[in-house]
């Protein structure tokens, strides 16, 4: 647990390094930057000014120093690293460390003055020159960070293969969620429940990863029950145009509800939440459905299977035929669905939370303390496996 007052730390300032961000990264950047400041570490976050903006992360009682890094690689990339090496000029930096694999790059060629830690968020799934530039980045970031954390295993394995000497685990917790605002009648009343209807939820960013045009194809097939469901989708992204049209199109039941704050509320009215993305680490929007016993319907790819357990219906990712099978599966069957509901919050029940998740990031801070210039010993207190890194 971190202690509000723990004095502040002398070993030097904890730099955390982010890109664009709109969703998952973001948030955790933020919880990590609140429990460090909370135990006495003085912290520094780096990042798009827009990104501090929606995160605010000077709340947290950390500084920030904009250094603007795209959500995709740019010529302004070289600005980014002189900025960072300007934001590192003049302080004692404890450690350098950047989340995800645009920020791990800027990192990296900035060469900072003290050990690397970058978190792997995501895989590259993208084709062509844009994929072939993300995986010769993954490589130049795999062998310059000291410890490479992957959100998943399939990510701590990428790291491995690409030559990280120190690879682990370290799964993001979903920050926790406040408690709803409003009852789950006015919830539902909001997108025109009626008694007796179902109402779909999903929630993330609106891009091609996420795969909703599937979730759209199988709501379309949904019209003809009786009472049909609603199925609502908060997020906001560059897939929205396509995704509106594609939804008249189908005139599927679907209503595109943009960003939201209130994703509590939207989880209290909700009988069913699903995921139809071709790869996840630990999705923050499944953390939290099954935190609070809504049934999860999901695609069995990168982190899910071994976020869920057997605590979600798994099926394959791109498959219209599965997720209206499942999703009709758990309508019904209000049986399945009280069954499923507690599978769900019980493995929940055994995730690491924040508080966690900075215990083990602060001791691993404290291994690199002890050994500034050589490689981090195999495991850090807190990681749920040991390095799969080579020496």
């Amino acid at each position: 647990m971190t202690d509000a007052t723990s004095a502040p730390d002398a070993r030097g300032t904890v730099v955390l390094l982010l890109a664009s961000s709109t969703g998952g990264v973001g948030q955790h950047v933020r919880s990590v930057a609140r429990g460090l400041v909370e135990a006495g570490q003085p912290v520094l976050v780096c990042g798009p000014a827009a990104t501090a903006e929606q995160f605010d992360f000077t709340a947290t009682g950390a500084r920030f120093t904009p250094v603007e890094i795209s959500a995709n690689p740019t010529p302004a990339d070289a600005r980014a690293v002189t900025a960072l090496r300007r934001a590192l000029t003049g302080q004692r930096v404890r450690v350098v460390h950047a989340h995800g694999l645009r920020a791990g790059l800027v990192a990296a060629l900035a060469r900072p003055p003290a050990p690397l830690v970058v978190t792997w968020h995501n895989a590259v799934l993208a084709g062509g020159l844009r994929g072939r530039l993300s995986r010769l980045a993954e490589r130049v970031v795999a062998r310059s960070a000291r410890v490479a954390l992957g959100a998943s295993t399939d990510l701590v394995q990428r790291a491995a293969a690409l030559g990280a000497t120190d690879a682990r685990l370290a799964p993001v917790a979903a920050p926790a969620l406040p408690a709803p605002r409003r009852r789950r009648t006015a919830v539902r009343a909001e997108f025109g429940v009626s008694a007796g209807q179902p109402l779909v939820l999903s929630v993330g960013r609106l891009h091609p990863q996420k795969r909703y045009d599937v979730l759209v194809d199988a709501a379309a097939r949904w019209r003809t029950r009786t009472p049909p469901p609603v199925v609502v989708i908060a997020g906001s992204g560059p897939a929205y145009l396509p995704l509106a049209a594609r939804i008249s199109a189908a005139r599927a039941p679907v209503t595109l509800l943009g960003h939201r704050t209130d994703v509590a509320d939207l989880l209290a009215g909700a009988d069913l939440a699903v995921v139809t993305s071709d790869w996840e680490a630990r999705q923050l929007f499944a953390q939290e459905a099954l935190r609070v016993g809504v049934p999860l319907v999901a695609t069995a790819v990168g982190g899910l299977p071994e976020l869920v357990g057997d605590g979600a219906l798994l099926v394959p990712p791109g498959d219209v035929d599965a997720v209206d099978a499942a999703v009709r599966s758990l309508l019904d069957d209000p049986g399945l669905r009280a069954d499923l509901a507690k599978r769900g919050a019980t493995r929940a029940a055994t995730w690491p939370t924040e508080a966690d998740t900075v215990a083990a990031l602060r001791a691993l801070y404290t291994e690199l303390d002890a050994d500034p210039a050589g490689r981090a010993g195999a495991s850090a207190p807190g990681t749920d496996t040991p390095s799969t890194g080579r020496a």
